[in-house]
């Protein structure tokens, strides 16, 4: 039977969803299929391998007869053979249609396809002329007709921000973006893993919150109509952790999807996913080496070695890690102690340092002291250690300097990535800390979150000592997958609206 392109009919008969559809070249393949009897959309597909599986087992299948599914990347006729590449989630395969081989069926349903439609193909396992592991298709199938044009697959998506928006296309052409997404997962099964063989217990908290808490942080607000209340998107689920370890589950934790309404950029996303677990009767010494042995082991797994290559450097995740003590660095290189630094100290030391920050308390001008001074100096994964005790109204006090508190953070490549605490366990000190957050609240600091006395109350009843540590699972993924923007691994980040962006370009902005 020859393989034959259609000629199109008058398709004034038939039934059409508008003119828009009329005009569309695949629209009217589409059509052309109902009106011969032919399902251009049905339900299912019988498919006995993947590409990968027919690769990687061609050997022992060589000669067998298989049926894949995938969407035609490459469609070329030479003479009376046509060579077509389908890619499925494993990855591309050569399918040929021979005049000779293909039965009737078949034939026709050639005529319709395109560039972009998903199809399944049953055949023989062979080898191209030229050597390449094929599928001499017996009989097709159309199991999706596209519609749309697939971008110039030499060019693929250039505009950035769109493929962002149109993560389906981008998806489909560009294998980089599904590597990063399958080693995503790879990365939350290797974590998931680490923790379940340690006997933590996986849980899941609210991610709607009468008190948002555990983090300085705009929430998101929202309205519970039922509950006739205002409620907030989680910014942390840091107290909720912390109840379930008082109620006697030693060992826990979460990935939660957290929300803060601040800018975003490279390293920012509003809606991000985060690692966070709590183990009774540890320290933040303790941590530290939990979560270097996570981490490094993390890094071996993913890349065979603990070298990572990340854009323009190389990543040493080789334990031990490196420990900065961030007081004493601060001291040292820039001649400022922050460690008893008032409010009202702080507004001085903003304006002789240049600081850019839009709060000029003592919490956020260290803060951004250790931006100018420190921070761009982190590239190896870094523990920073002993924080100033007024940033951390969660955490206990460092034995024997109560202007510290026992907290590290761990940086890489210059990025916050992990935050750790030996947590407080006192309820009269927690109830000062947070009475001193509400106050900084009143003074005009939207990111200082309200009291908990929900919390307070729980752990009155007792929480043993703990510790806490939250890892940023996106800035993670970024690292170990060589992406230079956080939204290259979050799968569909936050954009403007296409209406919204069309308004903000036509004021000029």
């Amino acid at each position: 039977m020859e393989l034959q392109q259609i000629t199109y009919k008058n398709s004034n008969s038939i039934s059409i969803a508008g003119k828009r559809m009329a005009e569309n070249p695949k629209a009217k393949k589409a059509m052309e299929m109902l009106s011969k009897g032919i399902n251009p959309y049905p339900y299912s597909y019988k498919r006995t391998a993947t590409a990968v599986q027919i690769t990687s087992e061609f050997s022992s299948r060589e000669g067998s007869r298989a049926s894949i599914a995938g969407r035609i990347m490459r469609l070329r006729r030479m003479g009376k053979i046509v060579f077509m590449d389908l890619l499925d989630q494993t990855g591309k395969l050569q399918v040929i249609l021979r005049d000779n081989v293909i039965d009737k069926s078949s034939a026709e349903v050639y005529g319709f396809l395109d560039i972009g439609d998903i199809i399944g193909a049953e055949g023989k396992i062979i080898k191209s002329e030229r050597g390449e592991i094929s599928i001499e298709a017996k009989s097709i199938e159309m199991l999706a007709k596209s519609l749309k044009e697939l971008p110039d697959k030499f060019h693929g998506i250039s505009d950035t921000e769109l493929r962002y928006r149109k993560r389906s296309l981008d998806l489909i052409m560009n294998a980089e973006t599904r590597k990063i997404f399958f080693a995503r997962t790879k990365i939350l099964d290797y974590i998931r893993s680490f923790l379940n063989s340690r006997d933590y217990m996986e849980v899941e908290t609210p991610v709607l919150q009468a008190t948002y808490g555990g983090a300085n942080a705009k929430p998101f607000t929202t309205y519970y109509n039922s509950l006739e209340s205002d409620f907030y998107l989680r910014v942390a689920n840091e107290l909720y952790l912390k109840r379930l370890i008082i109620g006697g589950i030693e060992r826990v934790y979460e990935f939660s999807k957290d929300f803060r309404n601040e800018d975003i950029d490279s390293s920012h996303n509003p809606e991000f996913t985060m690692l966070e677990f709590y183990e009774a009767y540890k320290d933040y010494e303790d941590f530290m080496g939990l979560t270097e042995e996570l981490l490094s082991g993390l890094a071996k797994h993913i890349h065979g070695s603990h070298t990572v290559k990340y854009q323009n450097s190389e990543l040493n995740f080789r334990p031990k890690f490196k420990r900065v003590y961030w007081v004493e660095e601060l001291k040292k290189r820039s001649g400022i102690d922050i460690s008893e630094m008032t409010d009202e100290q702080a507004k001085g030391i903003a304006k002789k340092e240049g600081l850019e920050t839009e709060i000029l308390n003592n919490y956020h001008v260290a803060d951004s002291l250790f931006d100018k001074y420190i921070k761009p100096e982190l590239k190896d994964p870094t523990f920073v250690v002993d924080f100033p005790a007024y940033m951390c109204p969660l955490t206990k006090d460092k034995r024997g300097n109560k202007k510290l508190s026992e907290r590290f953070e761990l940086y890489i490549n210059n990025m916050e990535v992990a935050n750790c605490y030996s947590e407080l366990t006192d309820p009269t000190e927690q109830r000062k800390k947070f009475e001193e957050q509400e106050q900084e609240r009143q003074s005009g600091d939207a990111e200082a979150p309200p009291s908990d006395k929900e919390f307070i109350e729980a752990i009155e009843y007792g929480m043993p000592p703990t510790a806490g540590c939250g890892i940023g699972i996106d800035r993670l993924v970024m690292l170990l997958t060589n992406a230079p923007s956080i939204k290259e691994v979050i799968l569909f980040p936050a954009v403007r609206p296409e209406e919204k962006k069309a308004q903000k370009k036509a004021k000029g902005k």
